[in-house]
């Protein structure tokens, strides 16, 4: 018989759309369930205490359906409640900041390596120590970019206040001569084009999303191609607009896909 219970995905918002776009690239025959705290995003410029709230309301809320796996896909979620979600949960909990880092170890050549992030995951360094234990010799230059997260979430990525935002935003970077960039937030990736840019060809983007979904298939209970016994029929949640939440995921995963709003304010309380 096969498995229907579906890999949940968390996230602040629309970033996460980046990792279901990959999970649902590398295992097609899985069935995702995502929620996206879009009404209390960004996640980056509040406390961790707020930080783990929010990030186990979504989890109580996601667990209430039959899941086999969890990816906290926000940066600053897992910087803050990775290591406490998969003590408490009898699941494989995933995040995107050690497999992130991973990627980045692989693709550089000069060990010279950039990371962008929210306010709290660059505060936390949390990729810093990924990659020092990876490559002790690494340099590595954190940026904090809290002006990327609202563009995207407002959906103005394509726009040329979007350009002028990263170019400024990016500055700092373009003197550190770096040849890798990790894209570690989660929303990232919907302004790789734009990063791309303004860093130049040399650089190359790291998003961890394809390594997560990679690290997914490392586990026994995720089904391979053709094991399933129908298409899987993915659920997508919002606590924000859902109709600006399916513009996006619609534009981003290339389908067509039903939201549903669900407020978690009255949820979890830690």
């Amino acid at each position: 018989m096969s498995d229907q219970r579906a890999i949940a995905i968390i996230d602040s918002g629309v970033g996460g759309l980046t990792v279901a776009k990959e999970v649902m690239r590398q295992l097609p025959d899985e069935r995702i369930l995502y929620f996206g705290d879009n009404a209390r995003c960004p996640y980056g410029s509040k406390s961790p205490e707020e930080i783990r709230a929010y990030s186990f309301q979504m989890i109580e809320f996601v667990t209430q359906y039959p899941v086999k796996a969890l990816v906290v896909a926000c940066n600053t979620a897992t910087a803050v409640i990775l290591e406490e979600a998969q003590q408490l949960l009898p699941l494989p909990v995933i995040g995107v900041i050690e497999p992130g880092a991973r990627a980045a170890a692989r693709a550089t050549r000069s060990g010279r390596i950039g990371v962008i992030g929210t306010e709290t995951t660059i505060r936390t360094r949390a990729y810093e120590q990924a990659l020092l234990r990876l490559r002790p010799e690494t340099y590595v230059a954190g940026l904090a970019c809290p002006a990327f997260v609202p563009l995207v979430e407002h959906h103005q990525q394509h726009t040329a206040e979007a350009r002028r935002v990263v170019a400024r935003t990016l500055e700092p970077l373009i003197r550190e001569e770096l040849d890798t960039l990790i894209l570690g937030c989660t929303h990232y990736p919907l302004l790789a084009p734009v990063i791309q840019e303004v860093m130049g060809p040399s650089v190359t983007l790291i998003s961890s999303a394809e390594e997560t979904a990679r690290e997914l298939t490392r586990h026994a209970s995720i089904a391979r191609a053709g094991e399933a016994a129908s298409a899987p029929g993915h659920l997508f949640f919002t606590s924000g607009d859902a109709d600006n939440f399916r513009s996006i995921a619609e534009e981003w995963l290339g389908c067509g896909v039903k939201v549903e709003r669900r407020s978690l304010e009255q949820s979890y309380q830690p």
